[in-house]
C-alpha cells in the first residue's frame, strides 16, 4: 500500500462519540484519552492509501507516421502554444471571427461552466481532509418532576464542537486525487471544445471564401458566354451561323447563370453556420462577399507548414487525448475510494463550552464543560454492496483505459488521413494547373477558328465547358487543401500542450505523471 503524508490530527465531535464531561478545565496532556488520540495520529502518519497507484496506460506507438509527406518538417514551425494558429492563413477577417467565437460561442461557454463545476467538485473532495467545526448556543426553560415536586428551571449554554474523520486508509485522499484528475480532464475538455470550434469556424470560413472564388469564376464565365452569344447572334443575323448555334450559345450562358445562382445556397448555409459558431442568430450576421474579380484574385489564404512531430507527441499535444488520460487517472483513484470502504473508520471529536442555570453565571469557571472522544466503526455485513462498488470501480477504470487508447489511435488516424490527403492534393494541384492552362489555350484557339469559319460552334462550346470545369476543379482543390490543412492542425493539437492544464506538467510517455 502507498504511504502518504499525514493529515493534521484535529480532534472532533460527533453524535457517536461518548463524551467525557468535566466541570473543571481539562488537564489535556495527562488524560489517557489524549494518549489514545496521539496513538491514532501516529497510526495516521504511517497510514496507507489503499488502491493501485496510477500509471499512465502504455501503448505500443510507432516511431513515425506512415505518411511523411511534404507537410512534415523537422524544425519547429509557426504553430506553437504561444501562437494563435489560425493567423497562419493570413486573413484578418478570419482572425476577427475566431476571436469572437472564443468569447461568445455557446459550446465553449458550456465547457467552461463544466470546468468550473469540476473545480468545485475537486474542492469539495479536498474539504473532507479538514475537520468540521461548529458553534452552538441556547437557552431552555423546562419543568421537571421529582418525587411529586415540580421544578421549573432555566438552562443557558454556549460552546464549540469539532469532528474529524481520520483518513487512515486514504479513502479521502483518493477522492481528492479523483477530483483533481476530473478537474484536469475538464480543463482538457474545455481546450478540446475551443479547438474544435476554432477549426470548424476556420473550415467554414475558408469554404465560404472558396465559394466566393467559384462565384467570381462563374460571373466571369457568364460574361464571356454572353459575349459569345452576342457574337453568334450577330453571325446568324448576317447569315454566317446557324440558328442552332445561337440556341446552343444561349443554353450554355443560361446554364452557367443557373450554376452561379445555385452557389448562393451553399454560401448562405456556410454564413449561417458561422453565425451560430459566433453565438449569433443567422439573421443578425452577414459576411460581405469578395467584391469583384480584383478581390477574388488577390485573396489567397496561405498554406502553412505544419510540424506534425512524432506519434508519441499526440499524448501531450491533443486535448482530447489528455482528457481521456485524466479520466483514466480519476477512475483509478476511485478504485482506492471503493476499497477504503472495507476498512473501519476512526472519528475523533472534541467539544467545549459553558452551561449554567443562570445567565450571569454562564461564563464562570464552574460552568465550563468539555468532551473528547474517539469512535471506531466498521460495517460487518452489507449484502455485497462494497464488493459491487469495488467491481464497478474496476470496470469503470478498464473502460476509461480502453477509451484512452482508442482516442490515441483515432488521433493518429486523423493525422495520417490529413497528411495523406495533403500529399495527394499537392500532387493533384500541379497536374490540375497544367490542365487549366491547356484548356484555356484550347478555348482561345477554338474561338479563333470559329470566327474564321473553320470550326463549328459545337466544338467551341465543348472547349469552353472543358475550360470552365478545369478552372472550377482548381478552385475546389484549393478549398480541399485549406480544409485538410485546418484538419491537420486540429489533429496535431493546434499548438496546445498538456502542460497548459492547471496542476499538470509535461511528461514523457515512458515516465507517467504520477
Amino acid at each position: 500500500m502507498h504511504v502518504t503524508h499525514p493529515m493534521p490530527a484535529i480532534p472532533t465531535a460527533t453524535a457517536e462519540s461518548p463524551p467525557v464531561v468535566s466541570a473543571h478545565p481539562p488537564r489535556l496532556l495527562r488524560t489517557p484519552l489524549l494518549s489514545a488520540m496521539a496513538l491514532a495520529a501516529a497510526v495516521l502518519i504511517s497510514g496507507c492509501a489503499v488502491g493501485p497507484d496510477y500509471v499512465r496506460p502504455t501503448m505500443d506507438l510507432p516511431t513515425a507516421y506512415k505518411e511523411p509527406g511534404p507537410w512534415k518538417v523537422a524544425e519547429p514551425g509557426q504553430i506553437d502554444s504561444n501562437h494563435r494558429w489560425w493567423e497562419v492563413y493570413g486573413d484578418s477577417t478570419l482572425n476577427g471571427l475566431v476571436e469572437q467565437a472564443n468569447l461568445a460561442n455557446q459550446n465553449i461557454r458550456l465547457a467552461a461552466a463544466q470546468y468550473r463545476q469540476a473545480q468545485a467538485t475537486a474542492a469539495l473532495a479536498r474539504a473532507s481532509l479538514w475537520p468540521t467545526v461548529g458553534a452552538s448556543g441556547g437557552a431552555t426553560r423546562a419543568q421537571t418532576n421529582t418525587l411529586g415536586v415540580n421544578h421549573l428551571a432555566d438552562t443557558y449554554s454556549v460552546g464549540l464542537n469539532a469532528s474529524w474523520e481520520a483518513d487512515i486508509w486514504g479513502g479521502v485522499r483518493r477522492s481528492v486525487e479523483a477530483g483533481d484528475a476530473g478537474s484536469q480532464a475538464s480543463a482538457a475538455s474545455l481546450a478540446a471544445a475551443r479547438l474544435s470550434i476554432q477549426a470548424t469556424l476556420a473550415q467554414d470560413y475558408l469554404q465560404l471564401r472558396v465559394t466566393d472564388l467559384q462565384k467570381d469564376l462563374y460571373t466571369r464565365t457568364v460574361a464571356a458566354y454572353t459575349r459569345s452569344l452576342q457574337l453568334t447572334q450577330h453571325q446568324y443575323d448576317v447569315g454566317v451561323a446557324l440558328r442552332s448555334d445561337v440556341a446552343l450559345a444561349e443554353t450554355q450562358m443560361l446554364t452557367a447563370q443557373a450554376a452561379l445562382i445555385d452557389l448562393d445556397a451553399t454560401r448562405n448555409q456556410l454564413e449561417h453556420a458561422i453565425a451560430i459558431l459566433l453565438g449569433k442568430a443567422p439573421a443578425a450576421f452577414s459576411l460581405p462577399a469578395l467584391d469583384g474579380s480584383d478581390q477574388a484574385k488577390t485573396w489567397q489564404a496561405s498554406m502553412p507548414a505544419i510540424p506534425t512531430g512524432l506519434p508519441s507527441d499526440l499524448l501531450e499535444r491533443r486535448p482530447d487525448i489528455a482528457n481521456a488520460e485524466r479520466l483514466a487517472a480519476a477512475a483509478n483513484a476511485n478504485i482506492g475510494v471503493a476499497r477504503a470502504a472495507y476498512y473501519p473508520t476512526l472519528t475523533l471529536s472534541a467539544g467545549g463550552g459553558y452551561s449554567a442555570i443562570a445567565f450571569a453565571q454562564l461564563f464562570d469557571t464552574p460552568s465550563r464543560v468539555w468532551s473528547l472522544g474517539a469512535a471506531l466503526a466498521t460495517t460487518l455485513f452489507d449484502g455485497g454492496a462494497r464488493s459491487a462498488r469495488n467491481d464497478q470501480a474496476n470496470a469503470v477504470y478498464d473502460g476509461a483505459v480502453a477509451t484512452y487508447k482508442q482516442t490515441v489511435l483515432g488521433g493518429m488516424q486523423e493525422v495520417e488521413d490529413n497528411l495523406s490527403t495533403l500529399r495527394v492534393l499537392d500532387q493533384e494541384v500541379v497536374v490540375q494547373d497544367k490542365a487549366v492552362k491547356a484548356a484555356q489555350l484550347s478555348e482561345r484557339l477554338a474561338m479563333s477558328q470559329y470566327q474564321a469559319g473553320t470550326l463549328t460552334y459545337l466544338s467551341v462550346v465543348t472547349t469552353q465547358a472543358t475550360a470552365l470545369n478545369s478552372q472550377r476543379a482548381a478552385v475546389l482543390l484549393l478549398g480541399r487543401q485549406l480544409v485538410a490543412s485546418v484538419a491537420l492542425i486540429k489533429a496535431t493539437g493546434g499548438g496546445w500542450h498538456a502542460s497548459e492544464i492547471p496542476g499538470m506538467v509535461s511528461a514523457d510517455p515512458a515516465n507517467p505523471r504520477r
